[in-house]
């Protein structure tokens, strides 16, 4: 009985290599793509920034002058409430503080609306970049024979030769000249916002 066990371990463990073989991957290949320069070089990605830095530009102005207006409504009912030494304001004073926290509310949805649409437009470049710029990196990974592609920022180091980023960038240009700087579509936007 014990050379019965002894044949069928034996049997086993002749089969066990053939199953680790089977399961071995290849060696990886690697190619690198930095997505920084990506970002900073390339037509579309500089377009949009240009864009969106105006949009953001335009919205701080709007904020500064909400503000400037709210403050000069806000001056002259402070000064009629500090003249009443703590009695309470008639009826058109009431109806000017009513007014002036109905304009602070409104300019506030406003910026925070203006500020939604500056985020969701930010996502919307996003987006159409990093969805073509996936499948370029796919392409050009695939053509060198690499079978993963990394960001530079994620590596310590990488020799030249394993470098994609000047064909991405220059498929990117092709593929991707501009893209559209406007708020993301209502299904596509993020729930909560």
């Amino acid at each position: 009985m014990t050379n019965k066990f002894v044949l069928a371990a034996l049997s086993a463990t002749m089969f066990i290599p053939a199953a680790a073989q089977a399961q071995r991957l290849q060696p990886a290949t690697v190619a690198v793509v930095d997505t920084d320069r990506i970002a900073r070089d390339c037509t579309a990605c500089r377009s949009a920034a240009t864009q969106l830095q105006s949009q953001e530009a335009t919205l701080r102005t709007r904020a500064q002058a909400l503000q400037t207006s709210l403050q000069t409504a806000r001056t002259p009912i402070e000064q009629s409430v500090a003249a009443l030494n703590g009695k309470q304001p008639d009826a058109a004073l009431q109806a000017r503080i009513t007014a002036y926290q109905t304009q602070e509310r409104n300019a506030q949805q406003e910026l925070q609306s203006g500020q939604q649409r500056l985020q969701s437009t930010q996502a919307n470049v996003n987006q159409q970049i990093g969805a073509r710029l996936s499948t370029i990196v796919g392409t050009v990974a695939a053509a060198r024979g690499a079978s993963i592609a990394v960001s530079k920022d994620a590596t310590l180091f990488a020799a030249a030769n394993v470098d994609v980023t000047a064909e991405v960038l220059a498929q990117l240009n092709t593929q991707l000249p501009a893209v559209s700087v406007t708020p993301l579509p209502q299904a596509a936007r993020p729930q909560g916002r």
